[in-house]
């Protein structure tokens, strides 16, 4: 027995652990274990507790590593254990990137699957699950089986894929999948840099700008009363775009971390004035407007990813962060929403705006046509929960959503109205696991 928690630290589970070596052991444990037992796990980033499942038990795929590239297809094979770190130090060399990678690296393939993560290039090119070719995965009836989408996504395989992809690991244990992958010429990113006063102007150019840069993101300088913040966007550089006196031209790429947080962090020490003097530091150095820069895919992808832990700065309580998504035409809950917490006194140093283009058919995927905004915010935080139970009236009213990978306090009510597709993905849920043996606490509590 282990105890395990989401990213955020906010609730623990004591579980048992396994970590089977072969698929036939795999089929055993499900065929041996009682409803509402088991749940997969990877690295732990879920923020809430999406990937724990308290007195009972996790698979973890740890052993299950495997990676083969198809160069004619531009497609990779992958477990579902390996890593996005593992997967980008495959790739670059080769000349190739993933076709979506969230905030961190430290994700596994299979967690990206079960949440469909998605990233800065959304509006360009959808989530993780728009570029899956194929699942392999063993459901509750211990059956192994491989799934595809189709272009009506009407067949059995299809709907079942549709499931999993976004299916928070409920519908079976995923053992592997083919995607696509996206040929590189570098492993530098060209960034174009905008500074701006309000939020206003920050929305405004980000949707001037949906076609023309594959890849957005707008920092938010969530304690200003104006919304003042930077936005990045950038493309893969290509070889004319590299001053080679300067920077690399080869294909590298390096996870090496820069620091590591301590495991006791003062909680005293994340507060509005702290924050607002972090916030101050980080607007102003940024230059007001800076085009043509040239950084590695980890300095772009993964800023936090150079401290460990970096969760541990928001003490022992933990802390939430709150991803909801809203319509276009429903745009003025972002400013509201900033504005709502800012007058609780919410200390956030990382507040993220990006912009979502269509959905794809997964039955439980988080993203939409519109705006979503990522805060992070201290979980001892007093009137937090009630502030955001508000919040979530307001974005599900909206025809918004709120993250199932991130949350960790959302209700059932209004999971119901944020997910309308829960119906028809319980019906495939039942087909796949008819005894009910993966469950979550995320499960539980949302009673789905």
């Amino acid at each position: 027995m282990i105890t395990v928690t989401g990213w955020g630290h906010t609730k623990k589970a004591n579980v048992e652990r396994i970590a089977p070596s072969k698929i036939e052991e795999i089929q055993e444990v499900i065929s041996n274990s009682p409803p509402k037992s088991l749940i997969a796990r990877g690295l732990g980033r879920s923020y809430g507790d999406a990937a724990q499942n308290n007195r009972a038990s996790i698979i973890e795929l740890s052993n299950f590593k495997k990676i083969s590239l198809n160069i004619f297809e531009k497609t990779v094979t992958a477990e579902a254990g390996v890593s996005f770190d593992e997967l980008l130090k495959y790739l670059i060399p080769k000349g190739y990137f993933l076709p979506v990678t969230p905030g961190t690296k430290h994700i596994t393939v299979g967690g990206a699957i079960a949440a469909d993560i998605h990233g800065k290039n959304h509006h360009i090119d959808g989530s993780f699950g728009n570029h899956i070719k194929s699942i392999v995965l063993i459901d509750g009836k211990g059956i192994l089986k491989q799934l595809f989408p189709d272009q009506n996504n009407q067949s059995n395989s299809a709907l079942e894929f549709w499931a999993t992809v976004s299916g928070m690991g409920l519908t079976g244990i995923i053992i592997e999948a083919t995607f696509s992958v996206i040929p590189i010429k570098s492993s530098l990113i060209k960034v174009d840099t905008f500074k701006y006063k309000s939020l206003e102007n920050i929305m405004d150019t980000m949707i001037k700008n949906d076609e023309k840069y594959k890849y957005s993101v707008a920092w938010i300088d969530s304690l200003h009363p104006k919304g003042r913040g930077v936005i990045t966007f950038g493309e893969h550089a290509l070889v004319e775009d590299i001053n080679t006196k300067t920077n690399k031209e080869k294909l590298e790429y390096s996870n090496k971390s820069i620091a590591k947080a301590p495991n006791i962090f003062p909680s005293g020490l994340l507060n509005v004035f702290t924050v607002r003097a972090f916030n101050e530091a980080w607007y102003r150095k940024y230059p007001n407007q800076k085009e043509n820069q040239i950084i590695s895919i980890g300095e772009y992808f993964y800023p936090l990813d150079g401290i460990d832990n970096w969760n541990n700065i928001y003490g022992k309580k933990g802390f939430i962060q709150y991803q909801f998504v809203v319509p276009d035409n429903s745009s003025e809950i972002i400013p509201e929403s900033l504005s709502t917490l800012r007058e609780l006194g919410a200390p956030s140093f990382l507040t993220v705006l990006k912009r979502f283009g269509f959905n794809n058919p997964g039955l439980l995927s988080f993203p939409s046509k519109g705006w979503t905004l990522a805060i992070d915010i201290p979980a001892s935080l007093p009137n937090l929960t009630l502030t955001l139970n508000k919040l979530d009236e307001k974005i599900s009213d909206a025809g918004g959503k709120i993250y199932l990978a991130k949350d960790s306090r959302m209700s059932p009510e209004i999971f119901r109205l944020c997910y309308p597709k829960l119906k028809e993905w319980q019906k495939i849920k039942n087909i796949l696991d008819p005894d009910n043996k993966f469950s979550s606490d995320l499960s539980k509590r949302l009673a789905i």
